[in-house]
């Protein structure tokens, strides 16, 4: 049971992460219908520039650590930016269905290219911020970054989700996603909006990656793996629903911890991927999805 509640707790670290990066995925489908298929990249990047600034910046380890988070959340509302005037908003100014899928994933390869000459190919240690020692719960072993991942994932999504609700910049991000010709009418600047959306969507999962980076390895390659697990999760969960990235999250965490311990690590990816497949067959929209309803 120990065992059991040890591989519980580490699955639901790391699908607190696919939940992140998830919602950062539902944040540009929802005003704009697209998605940035480099949000791997987004996280691998935030998680290498938060090791070069935690090198750099002196005041130890946890001070660092702190220090160094809004300036890799700045990086990647950037890093957003980029990726929408580059990628995305020539294909839907001449109105292309699929261009933006190739842009996106070009300017990941891109990404990955320019962190391979940059840090190299070999992965790197990202020193954590708490103590190594594990605490006990229930006669499992927990350490403390993995419940530094999950409150600061939480936290992450619902500062956004109350920025939506509580400022008036919010609203017109929610008035963008509910009907963006709507919106436009209204004389909200619905180019901007998008632009935000893929802003806040690099910016939460850059954060992601400076909470995943001291619990695993660092490189160029880990951004890939991630993103599209997190897409998966979106698709589980619904790519209209916050909660379905975090019920989706959770699920597809602790099927592959669990799966790699008591099957095979070589299959700890086979049942979520298998959940996805159902999902799709059964409910296309996820789980806590809604299905949009089109008058033709």
């Amino acid at each position: 049971m120990e065992i059991f509640l040890q591989l519980v707790f580490s699955g639901v670290a790391l699908g607190m992460i696919y939940a992140v990066i998830a919602f950062g995925y539902q944040l540009t489908f929802a005003t704009s219908g697209t998605l940035n298929f480099g949000q791997g990249e987004s996280l691998m990047l935030g998680a290498l520039v938060g090791l070069s600034l935690v090198g750099s910046i002196h005041g130890g380890p946890y001070m660092s650590y702190l220090l160094m988070i809004p300036i890799v959340i700045a990086f990647g509302a950037l890093q957003g930016v980029f990726v929408e005037w580059i990628g995305v908003r020539p294909a839907i100014k001449i109105k292309s269905e699929f261009g933006w899928i190739m842009s996106t994933i070009a300017l990941a390869i891109i990404f990955k290219n320019v962190a391979e000459n940059i840090w190299g190919k070999d992965d790197l240690m990202f020193p954590s911020p708490l103590s190594a020692a594990p605490f006990q719960v229930f006669g499992a072993n927990v350490q403390q970054m993995q419940v530094a991942v999950i409150i600061g994932a939480l936290a992450i999504m619902l500062a956004v989700e109350l920025f939506n609700r509580k400022s008036i910049y919010g609203k017109a991000v929610v008035a963008t996603a509910n009907d963006r010709d709507a919106a436009g009418l209204m004389g909200i600047n619905t180019g901007m909006v998008i632009t935000f959306s893929y802003a806040l969507s690099s910016a939460t999962a850059a954060f992601a990656g400076v909470l995943v980076a001291p619990l695993t390895l660092t490189g160029a390659t880990m951004g890939a793996s991630l993103g599209l697990k997190a897409f998966a999760v979106a698709i589980i969960g619904g790519l209209t629903s916050g909660v379905g990235a975090i019920v989706g999250g959770l699920i597809l965490g602790i099927a592959e911890t669990t799966t790699g311990y008591y099957i095979s690590t070589g299959y700890k990816e086979v049942p979520g991927l298998l959940l996805l497949l159902l999902v799709l067959a059964i409910k296309p929209s996820g789980l806590f999805g809604k299905a949009a309803i089109k008058k033709v």
